[in-house]
C-alpha cells in the first residue's frame, strides 16, 4: 500500500467518524467507531483463519452451514484451532460483511421500519459472543469485557430503537466497504489507521486527550530514547499505558520486544489499549495489560523491565499515605511525594521496575527539576545515592492536548555509562507551529537522539554537567542553568540613529511646508503652527 492509499485509508474512516456521528461528542463516538472497526477486524482474521484451516477441503469459512451435521463439525474444527492459535472465535453468521448486510437491507426497508432485519440485538449478542467464546482459555483475560463500552442502548444513538439501528447501520455499511488489506502481514495498515483516529478524536477531546493519548512525535521520541543502545528487548512497560500507543511505538522501534505490560486506570482507556494491541497483531499471550491505580495497586510487582516509558497524568492528586513507606518502591527515600503532586511517585515506581541494564524515559512538567521539599530531597536521592539519572531533555511548550505548559523528559538508567555527569538538552526552541499546536518534525525528534547519543556540549543547545556542578547548584536541574540559551541583543549605534532622525526631522518639515501650502490655497488654518 502506497502512502497515498494510507492516507485516503485514514481520512476514509474520519469522514465516516465525523459525518455518522450526528451531535455526538467526538470523545463519545470514539468508543463506538473504534469498537466497530475492531470487530471488523476481528471478522476478517478469523474469515481469512477459516479459509486456512479448511484450505485442504477446498472450503471457504463463510460458506459453512451452521445447520448441517457437516457444517457444524466443520465450524467446530476452525472453532478449536482458532481459539488455540488467535484466542477467540467467531461463526460464519456472526461475521461483520453478514450483520453489515442485514443492516443494508434494513435501511433499504420503508420508513415504517422492519423489526426482522434490526441488527442492534444481533450485535450486541454477537460482541458478547466474542468475549464468551475465551472462557476458560488463556486469552480469556485479554477478551474479558472488551466491548462494554458500545452501549447499542444508549439514547445518544438515537431517540427511537429505529434511529439507533440506522445510526449503527450505516456505519457497518460504510465500514464494510473499506478494505483493510489483511492479506498483507508486513503492512499494519489497520493498526496506523486505528492509531490515526485514536489522535484525531484526542485532538477533538481536549483536556481528556491526555487520559489516553500521547502525541506520536513524543512517543516516538521516548521510543528512540530507550532503543538507542539496545534493540532488543525482552520487556517494556507503561505504568500509565492510555491506549497504548506509546508501547506500540516501542515495538516499531526495536528490532524484537518479546513482551509487552501495561498498567492504567480508566475502565473504557484499558478496553481501548487492548484492542489497539490485538489490532497491531500482537498475539494476546505476548502482552498483559492491568486495568487498576498503579500507585495504590501495582499489578506487576515481581517484575523488572528492560524499557520502561511513561506520560503520566501530570500534577495528580494520589493517596500519599503513609503506609506506602513500608513499600520498596518509595521506603529507600525516607519521603513520599507530595498528594498534590504524583509526578516523583510514578518516578520512584518506574525505577523500582527498571532492570539494572534497562532504560526508562518519562514525560513530566518542569516543576519535577526544581520543587523543594520532599519532591527535592526525592531528586537529590536518585541523583546522589543513586546516580540513575542519565538525561533531562526540555521539550516545547503546547505540544500535549488539553495543557499547553512545556514539558520536560527524564532519562533513567541504573548501570550508567556516564556516571560522573548528566547530559541537559534545550530543544524546547526547536518546532514547527501547526495552527495552534506546536509539533515536533522528525528532523527536531532526531536531533534530540542524536545530541543523546553523542554527549557533547553544544551550544545553546546541550550541555553535560558534572554531578559537582549539579551540586553546587543543590540539585535544582532547571534547565537554562546548564544550558545557557541567552542571546545577546546587536549592539546599537547611537550616531547612526542620530542621523536617521535628523533625516526624519528634515522629511517632516518638507511635508509640513506642502500641507501648510494646500490650507493656504483652501483658505484653511493649518493644523500646526506655521514657522516664520
Amino acid at each position: 500500500m502506497s502512502e497515498e492509499q494510507r492516507r485516503q485509508l485514514q481520512q476514509q474512516l474520519w469522514n465516516i467518524a465525523n459525518t455518522l456521528r450526528g451531535k455526538m461528542n467526538a470523545d463519545e463516538f470514539r468508543d463506538y467507531i473504534l469498537g466497530f472497526i475492531f470487530y471488523k477486524y476481528l471478522s476478517e482474521k478469523i474469515q481469512r483463519f477459516g479459509d486456512y484451516v479448511l484450505e485442504a477441503d477446498g472450503l471457504k469459512f463463510v460458506e459453512l452451514k451452521e445447520n448441517t451435521h457437516e457444517g457444524a463439525a466443520l465450524i467446530d474444527a476452525v472453532h478449536d484451532a482458532a481459539i488455540s492459535e488467535l484466542g477467540y472465535f467467531l461463526k460464519p453468521s456472526e461475521l461483520f460483511h453478514a450483520v453489515a448486510m442485514k443492516g443494508s437491507n434494513q435501511l433499504d426497508t420503508d420508513n415504517a421500519g422492519d423489526s426482522h432485519n434490526f441488527i442492534l440485538g444481533d450485535l450486541t449478542r454477537i460482541l458478547k459472543n466474542i468475549e464468551q467464546s475465551t472462557l476458560g482459555t488463556d486469552s480469556a483475560d485479554d477478551f474479558s469485557n472488551l466491548f462494554e463500552d458500545l452501549d447499542l442502548t444508549s439514547s445518544k444513538l438515537g431517540a427511537t430503537e429505529k434511529a439507533k439501528n440506522d445510526l449503527v447501520a450505516k456505519v457497518l455499511v460504510h465500514l464494510d466497504k473499506i478494505d483493510f488489506n489483511l492479506s498483507d502481514s508486513n503492512a499494519d495498515v489497520l493498526g496506523d489507521a486505528y492509531e490515526y483516529l485514536i489522535g484525531e478524536f484526542a485532538s477533538g477531546a481536549g483536556k481528556k486527550a491526555g487520559e489516553f493519548y500521547t502525541p506520536q512525535p513524543v512517543s516516538s521520541l521516548l521510543a528512540k530514547l530507550v532503543t538507542s543502545t539496545n534493540k532488543n528487548l525482552k520487556s517494556v512497560y507503561d505504568p500509565t499505558c492510555g491506549s497504548g500507543s506509546l508501547l506500540l511505538r516501542v515495538k516499531r522501534e526495536a528490532n524484537q520486544v518479546d513482551k509487552i505490560y501495561g498498567q492504567e486506570l480508566n475502565r473504557t482507556t484499558y478496553n481501548l489499549a487492548r484492542m489497539n494491541m490485538i489490532l497491531h497483531d500482537v498475539h494476546y499471550a505476548d502482552f498483559d495489560i492491568r486495568q487498576e491505580d498503579t500507585l495504590e495497586h501495582p499489578q506487576h510487582r515481581d517484575l523488572r523491565f528492560d524499557a520502561i516509558v511513561a506520560n503520566p497524568p501530570f500534577s495528580a492528586q494520589w493517596s500519599a499515605s503513609q503506609l506506602h513507606m513500608s513499600d520498596d518502591r518509595f521506603s529507600v527515600y525516607g519521603k513520599l511525594a507530595p498528594g498534590s503532586k504524583a509526578d516523583m511517585a510514578f518516578v520512584q515506581h518506574m525505577v523500582y521496575h527498571l532492570a539494572e541494564d534497562g532504560c526508562m524515559a518519562v514525560v513530566l512538567p518542569h516543576g519535577v527539576l526544581f520543587r523543594g521539599a520532599a519532591e527535592g530531597h526525592i531528586r537529590q536521592y536518585l541523583i546522589e545515592q543513586m546516580n540513575c539519572l542519565d538525561a533531562v531533555i526540555g521539550l516545547p511548550a503546547n505540544i500535549f492536548y488539553g495543557t499547553s505548559i512545556p514539558t520536560c523528559v527524564l532519562v533513567f538508567k541504573k548501570c550508567r555509562k556516564n556516571p560522573d555527569n548528566i547530559l541537559f538538552i534545550d530543544a524546547s526552541q526547536h518546532f514547527d507551529k501547526v495552527k495552534t499546536q506546536n509539533l515536533l518534525r522528525s528532523e527536531h525528534i532526531q536531533k534530540i537522539v542524536d545530541a543523546f547519543i553523542a554527549r557533547t556540549n553544544e551550544d545553546k543547545y546541550s550541555h553535560v554537567a558534572s554531578l559537582a556542578d549539579i551540586k553546587a547548584n543543590d540539585y535544582n536541574l532547571n534547565i537554562p542553568r546548564y544550558v545557557d540559551t541567552f542571546e545577546a541583543e546587536e549592539e546599537v549605534d547611537l550616531n547612526a540613529i542620530a542621523e536617521q532622525l535628523k533625516v526624519i526631522d528634515q522629511q517632516s518639515q518638507q511635508n509640513d511646508a506642502v500641507i501648510a501650502g494646500f490650507c493656504k490655497d483652501l483658505g484653511i488654518t493649518p493644523p500646526f503652527a506655521v514657522e516664520g
